[in-house]
């Protein structure tokens, strides 16, 4: 996930932003100027100064801000000059704007503010519609207005040439100021919210920004975009009262808080009307408190009231912006945000911390706790002594005179709150060695103190740590003691007074000058005899790093250097930070937290004696025998009360009917599931439908379920479910849910329940099959020992396939658990062993390995023209011809404005483009010709050729997560791994890529333990190359781009990059684009879906004899360690329906016969690629029967038409 920034402002008005991978507040640049509010997006940060203007700071990148200004020249032809300025007194300025209306000279043009420059003059735009013009620029028509060309004809009376001037926005990382509207504002802003970006996607970078004035009036800010990121003017917008704060989110969400402590919602925000159109009111949360703060998200709002409450608005989104009802939230916070992915941030009442909420998912968007963000900021330096003003606010400080204070704890947990009193006291010894003398008189008077809130250590891993072993090597930074420690128990007065022990304190030279403060507190151990407690000194600095708001002090010598170590913020807002539920961030165990933490717990194991350690295991030990005793054996002769528990999930959904005319139905969708008394789960499915006024219904059995696919589009959120005997139709239950979010909710259930009913848990194993749709998800299958049995196997069609977090185009696995994939913008990535991601939630996914996986791929269509005599090449085609604009078939009419990305998780990231990058080569615009529709296309025009095409594409991007991490920085365009033995010993693994420009490259370094190896080396080629494999022997053949095959010689352990390439002949009239090696065997597909088995192949002769056909209508092949051979197919005829991508098995493969007999269907379509290379177990051997035995085994059907009985 790329670096995104967290705002906040302090009390004193400094701006900090904090990075996602970073640990520190880095102060802005402009750090003489003080702002009291900020709102801000990935790309900016708008604020409010103390001086009442709005300043933009834009974030640098390496794309340019630049605004074009345009203006256009026209003249008019009369028979006496010619073309020249003198217009009719009808006609339009002339320099003039494009519709003719705006006068526009040159020299009126002047740049919005000091925060741009010009790029250079004025200077003739000579292009037209993206084609050069012959005549300085000039467009003709017949009159104004008109439609214009770039050639003069007869009738053209009138022309225009375009004149161009850039202007480059030059305040970059700083704070610029936004010039005020001639008019006079009615008075100073006071709150400001930027938002909206969710809205449209064009123009790029389009922003809302809403703006609230002391009056109470609403403002906002027209025309904000990339190229004009200060945006244009202000517009007031009517309102039912006056409002003191509002809130815009990432779409079309925009909330405001009146006066009074109503709430106001804009309605009709959409994206040809940004502003709304109106607004709805909404009462507080609490009818006595009004409303203070509201903060608004894609579908969340948060809000607080005068007496500091958290609430939550439920039932929020899109369609219903007004939500549905409050819920009361933990915590008392006087500022709160919701930044992206729905994420909360909130600055507490009482400490002024910034609290981050845990736990934001889709799925629960309210989250779970607040957990404070403790990290230093950039101007805080690490201390080895505290300030006199820092020992003033922890203690007393006179004369080398050091008393303890009391401070009163109000303690708030994570999930519910509570306040308890608290008082600490400081347990000391005396030492000849202290640096601070302890006074010789006990001091009787107290201390007045204010009160603070602390958190109290109270945590079972804390109370652990505390009775735990402690060996003389774990207390090396102790504090130094010449007799026992002395222990006294206080009478703790009223207000927060204290009285301090009569004894010296200690403190080691290592701790007086180390780079960190030993903190101190106490800790009460009470034991069950009632005995006095004895405790250490320690404190918990896990949430804050601030000695004013802690019960401890710092024994060390004066530092006249201070600096506020606990901010006190006022404002905050994570509109351009980019977290979600996986990002690892590193805000809350700050180094110098934890080093305190280590002092402080190693400096109090003193007082814990080994004695007393054994001690108290001991009593632990009895006490919890005697819990187990009394809770569970005096209950052993009971029955169960439940043997077996059965739960019932429904909803409503729509199915794709089995029969003609097929359709989409609505039907009710129910899961029942199960568990006896050994634990095992299983369940049943069941489809409620009417068939012709009578109801029906469909069941399967959870255990058959053999695979779950997302088939997302525009119009339906979808997805199938197959069994073996719908695999073996090719017609699997297709269901569609109302939203994306239920959909996800149902796979993920359903996939829980299906690895339930299985026992698969955890994440693949090393010998998983792993497999890849033509959609780019992620599935994966544990093979059974039998899977490659001799002569039955395990039909592939009862495999069970699982989904893998993540989006990939290619995977490549081996043995002992290496697996690297390629993205469709060819980047790699390498598995991190973690399992779900993406939807998966809960159970379905584990909690860490999980990263943030993005990828990019092109979206195509066709321009198709037709030549006829008269006007050349045009978009008028012949009523049989194709679409002008369609796809790659022409049977599907696409053009750039209908044109929507594959599906709704991917978002368009540029504009059309036109693709030179086309098998056949084009001409300097793009175009290919051919004879007719369709034809081979060439790159040049011949006087044959009556059509031509040219592709467009777009980049669209997907953002999701799974168990992968990116590898930089070559992008890939193929991968292959050595396909180890199952108890192989290899400790460096050799692994071979191709990259997208043809280069074959050698990973160095690649281990178990570092599947991502270290580097690159470049293996020498004469040519590009598109595929490669390695076998289990180190034998590496290639395919190059023109189709013909390759083999590296000498590659070993010793030589991991051989030494030369053998070129080796291709099958006559064939062009080769795929290869996969096994432990003998080398398979390859060509260009027209055959596959091609390498004859004579020998370790005297590796290069083998000549090629043999195997079969046709094959898209990949993925030949494995023990020479199975799987490809995904092409056109696999069903019962019901053809399918394109499937997975087949080759069986009867064995020693004597590598080529195998027969094809075994197992799932698609829609598969794009698979892998078996990490599939080594050896299938057990079976004893087949002489003839004279009359118990038949049963024979594998293997036809493709086989009849369907059910589901």
């Amino acid at each position: 996930m790329p670096v995104s920034l967290l705002w906040a402002v302090d009390v004193y008005g400094r701006v900090y932003s904090l990075s996602t991978a970073g640990q520190q507040w880095e102060q802005c640049r402009d750090a003489q100027m003080e702002f009291k509010r900020v709102t801000a997006a990935q790309q900016c940060c708008w604020g409010i100064a103390c001086d009442n203007n709005i300043y933009l700071n834009v974030h640098a990148s390496d794309l340019p801000v630049r605004y074009q200004e345009e203006t256009y020249e026209n003249q008019r032809w009369n028979p006496v000059d010619g073309f020249s300025d003198r217009l009719l007194p009808s006609d339009r300025w002339q320099l003039s704007d494009v519709t003719g209306l705006q006068h526009q000279p040159l020299d009126n043009f002047r740049l919005p503010s000091s925060s741009w420059e010009w790029e250079g003059d004025w200077y003739v735009d000579e292009n037209f519609e993206g084609e050069p013009t012959e005549k300085e620029g000039w467009s003709y028509a017949i009159d104004f207005p008109a439609t214009y060309t770039k050639d003069k004809k007869w009738n053209s009376c009138v022309r225009r040439r375009r004149w161009l001037r850039y202007r480059r926005y030059k305040a970059m990382d700083t704070w610029a100021k936004i010039p005020s509207q001639q008019t006079t504002l009615p008075d100073p802003f006071s709150d400001i919210s930027c938002g909206g970006w969710e809205i449209n996607e064009e123009p790029r970078g389009r922003l809302s920004l809403w703006a609230v004035s002391l009056q109470g009036k609403v403002w906002f800010r027209e025309g904000i975009y990339h190229h004009n990121p200060e945006g244009s003017l202000w517009e007031e917008v009517p309102l039912p009262g006056e409002v003191v704060q509002i809130s815009c989110g990432p779409g079309d969400l925009v909330w405001a808080v009146l006066w009074e402590g109503q709430l106001i919602v804009r309605e009709g925000i959409g994206r040809d009307c940004p502003k709304g159109t109106s607004w709805a009111m909404v009462d507080s949360p609490s009818p006595d408190v009004g409303a203070t703060h509201v903060a608004v998200g894609v579908n969340v709002v948060w809000a607080l009231t005068k007496d500091n409450k958290v609430w939550f608005r439920r039932g929020v989104n899109s369609h219903n912006p007004c939500g549905s009802g409050w819920i009361s939230m933990v915590g008392e916070m006087i500022m709160i945000n919701v930044g992206l992915n729905d994420q909360v941030l909130a600055i507490g009442s009482e400490d002024r911390a910034v609290y981050f909420r845990q736990g934001v998912t889709s799925s629960e968007l309210s989250g779970k706790t607040w957990k404070v963000i403790s990290v230093p900021r950039d101007g805080d330096r690490s201390h080895s002594s505290a300030s006199a003003h820092s020992l003033q606010s922890a203690g007393c400080y006179f004369c080398g005179e050091v008393r303890a204070q009391s401070l009163v704890s109000d303690v708030e947990s994570d999930t519910e709150k509570g306040s308890t009193d608290g008082a600490s006291c400081i347990i000391t010894s005396s030492s000849p060695e202290s640096f601070v003398d302890a006074p010789t008189e006990h001091s009787d008077q107290p201390i007045e103190t204010p009160k603070s809130r602390i958190p109290k250590v109270t945590s079972d891993s804390f109370i652990s740590e505390l009775v735990s072993d402690r060996g003389p090597g774990k207390t090396s930074r102790e504090v130094r003691s010449a007799g026992p420690a002395v222990l006294e128990e206080e009478t703790i007065p009223l207000e927060g007074e204290v009285k301090a022990p009569d004894v010296g304190v200690s403190l080691s030279p290592s701790q007086s000058v180390g780079p960190l403060d030993p903190q101190w507190s106490n800790v009460d151990l009470e034991e069950a005899q009632g005995q006095q407690a004895q405790t250490g000194a320690v404190v918990d600095t896990a949430d804050t790093s601030s000695l004013s708001s802690v019960a401890t002090f710092t024994l060390a010598m004066e530092d006249p250097y201070g600096v506020d170590e606990h901010p006190m913020w006022a404002w905050v807002s994570g509109g351009g930070c980019s977290v979600d539920s996986h990002t690892q961030l590193n805000w809350f165990n700050c180094s110098m937290n934890t080093s305190s933490m280590v002092q402080s717990v190693q400096s109090m194991s003193l007082s814990v004696t080994p004695a007393q350690t054994a001690a108290w295991r001991k009593q632990i030990f009895e006490q919890l025998s005697e819990r187990t005793k009394r809770e569970m054996d005096n209950f052993r002769h009971y029955e169960q009360a439940i043997e077996q528990s059965v739960w019932v999930k429904k909803g409503t959904m729509q199915w794709w009917r089995d029969w003609k005319p097929h359709k989409w139905i609505d039907v009710h969708f129910a899961l029942e599931q199960f568990s006896g008394p050994e634990g095992n789960k299983d369940g049943i499915l069941f489809i409620y439908y009417n068939f012709y006024e009578e109801k029906k219904y469909l069941h399967a059995f959870v255990n058959e379920v053999t695979i779950l696919v997302p088939v997302l589009n525009d119009s339906k959120h979808s997805f199938a479910i197959y069994t073996p005997e719908r695999t073996k139709q090719r017609w699997p239950i297709r269901l569609s849910a109302a939203t994306e979010l239920e959909m996800h909710d149902w796979l993920a259930l359903l996939s829980v329940s299906c690895c339930d009913s299985r026992g698969i848990q955890g994440p693949p194993s090393k010998q998983a099959i792993w497999s890849i749709t033509c959609k780019g998800d992620i599935f994966v299958s544990e093979p059974s020992l039998s899977l490659e049995a001799m002569p039955y196997p395990t039909p592939c069609d009862q495999m069970f396939w699982r989904q893998v977090g993540g989006h990939l185009r290619v995977v490549e696995c081996n043995s002992i658990g290496i697996v690297w994939g390629i993205g469709y913008d060819h980047t790699a990535w390498v598995y991190t062993g973690g399992y779900g991601g993406g939807f998966f939630q809960g159970l379905a996914s584990s909690t860490d390995n999980i990263y943030t996986q993005v990828d990019v791929k092109n979206v195509y269509i066709y321009e198709n023209q037709r030549w006829n005599p008269v006007t050349g090449y045009t978009n008028r085609g012949l009523p049989t011809d194709r679409y002008m604009w369609s796809d790659a078939s022409g049977l599907h009419e696409c053009t750039k404005t209908n044109m929507k990305p594959p599906s709704p998780h991917w978002t368009w990231v540029s504009d059309w483009t036109i693709d030179y990058s086309v098998s056949g080569g084009t001409d300097k615009e793009g175009w290919q010709y051919a004879a007719d529709f369709p034809a081979s296309y060439h790159g040049h025009k011949t006087m044959k050729d009556f059509v031509r095409r040219r592709r467009w594409a777009r980049k669209c991007k997907l953002t999701t997560t799974g168990p992968w991490q990116e590898v930089p920085p070559i992008p890939l365009s193929d991968v292959t791994i050595l396909p180890c033995a199952a108890q192989s010993s290899v400790d460096v693994v050799p692994l071979w890529a191709i990259s997208n420009k043809g280069d074959v490259l050698c990973r160095l370094g690649v281990t178990a333990l570092t599947p991502a190896g270290s580097s690159w080396l470049h293996v020498g080629t004469d040519q590009p190359f598109k595929s490669i494999s390695i076998g289990a022997a180190s034998q590496v053949w290639a395919i190059a781009r023109d189709g013909s095959a390759f083999y590296r010689g000498s590659v070993s352990s010793q030589s991991p990059a051989g030494d030369c390439w053998y070129h080796i002949p291709s099958p006559s009239k064939q062009k080769l684009k795929q290869v996969s090696v096994g432990r003998t065997s080398v398979y390859t597909v060509d260009e027209n879906g055959n596959l091609w088995y390498r004859q004579g192949v020998t370790p005297s002769y590796p290069q083998g004899s000549s090629w043999e056909h195997i079969s046709n209508n094959v898209r990949k092949v993925s030949a494995g360690p023990l020479d199975q051979v799987w490809i995904i197919a092409d056109k696999v005829q069903g019962s019901h329906s053809l399918s394109c991508g499937t997975v087949c098995h080759r069986l009867g493969v064995q020693p004597l016969e590598p080529k195998g007999q027969s094809w075994d269907y197992g799932i698609g379509g829609g598969w794009d690629h698979i892998t078996v290379r990490g599939n080594s177990m050896e299938p057990p051997r079976v004893h087949l029967p002489s003839l004279t035995e009359r118990t038949p085994l049963p024979v594998r059907n293997t036809e493709i038409n086989s009849s369907a009985v059910g589901c």
